[in-house]
């Protein structure tokens, strides 16, 4: 790309905004699949790639480094950190403990319509589907449907919690669902999931929470589970969790 490379030495504000920008446009990259896991990254390759320098681009890499999503491989660069079923099973055994319990709590203080309106938007996507496009902007709106019943739990831990997880999600979804047009269905669950916490039915609202991620997790396993064999060469998986 060719184009003056902009400094991480600029004053104030303006050189924190490049390097959060900078971060979180690498850090998109790596949750959406965009960048596979177990790709190889290098110093050189994204400063060209986002136009900044050496010093940008080395924090955004080390914020990376901390979250779990790259390592740094001594002499030549860093890796993508590769994704494992076991990886996929206790991000959804988490949310199988945290996220009934939120749901139990925010019956009768949630907005049905809005709700509604946030799992309709996911759906009515129309943009390119290239690279990952609209299970990007699925999941991004899964998400919120998510939180904003994580938030009307009224516990804040427990919100904090379930947001760190459905990051984590993000990336074992996407690279299950890869393929042009598709996206897990899960319109019902969420419609039924609604109707329950507008009712103020709080057992109603976590039976079906954790149904919708019991069956969410069998899709996700199943296709991860043929993505990895994919990128493997058929390799068996036994030694993918250690």
């Amino acid at each position: 790309m060719s184009g003056k490379v902009l400094s991480a030495g600029k004053p104030g504000a303006e050189s924190k905004l490049l390097g959060e920008s900078t971060y979180l446009a690498m850090r998109q990259a790596i949750l959406s699949c965009s960048v596979p896991p177990g790709s190889m990254l290098t110093e050189a390759a994204l400063m060209e790639q986002y136009q900044v320098g050496k010093s940008t681009c080395r924090l955004a890499l080390v914020r990376l480094t901390h979250e779990g999503l790259v390592r740094s491989v001594p002499r030549h660069g860093y890796t993508v950190v590769p994704i494992t079923l076991k990886d996929v099973e206790e991000v959804f055994s988490l949310r199988l403990i945290l996220e009934p319990e939120a749901a139990r709590f925010a019956a009768g203080n949630v907005d049905g319509k809005a709700l509604m309106r946030i799992d309709k938007a996911g759906r009515a996507n129309k943009a390119s589907r290239n690279h990952g496009n609209r299970i990007g902007f699925f999941l991004d709106a899964n998400r919120e449907f998510h939180l904003v019943i994580a938030a009307a739990s009224g516990n804040e831990r427990l919100a904090r919690s379930i947001e760190n997880l459905l990051d984590e999600m993000t990336r074992l979804v996407a690279l299950g669902f890869t393929d042009e047009g598709d996206s897990p269905e899960i319109a019902d669950d969420h419609r039924q999931l609604v109707d329950a916490l507008v009712a103020g039915d709080g057992k109603l609202a976590a039976d079906i929470t954790r149904r919708h991620i019991e069956r969410f997790r069998e899709m996700t396993m199943d296709r991860v589970f043929k993505s990895i064999r994919q990128d493997l060469g058929h390799t068996p998986l036994v030694a993918l969790g250690k």
